[in-house]
């Protein structure tokens, strides 16, 4: 989970999986919205797929990004049990022990 914490702690990364949240999207698409150089970039692609957070396809010589929706709500599940928001704790308040 520290990968992923890390993953987010970059604005720019933050932005990619904000864009890719509406859509999947090459990263031709995704540099032309941001203000960051394409080896740059390539660089926050790798910090995210090596988080789990985002996956890639190759046709040709084109990649399109997608966001991995399945460790992203893993993520929420375990920020919402840190906050002690999940079910389990919410189902246990006032209850003495």
């Amino acid at each position: 989970m520290a990968d992923v914490f890390q993953a987010l702690s970059s604005s720019v990364r933050r932005d990619i999986l904000a864009m890719l949240k509406d859509k999947d999207m090459t990263a031709g698409d995704i540099s032309e919205r941001l203000d960051v150089s394409k080896s740059t970039l390539s660089g926050h692609f790798n910090v995210l797929k090596a988080a789990d957070l985002v996956v890639s396809e190759r046709s040709g010589t084109t990649i399109t990004y997608s966001l991995n929706t399945s460790v992203v709500e893993d993520l929420m599940g375990a920020v919402m049990h840190m906050l002690g928001k999940d079910e389990t704790n919410n189902n246990n308040k006032g209850e003495k022990k």
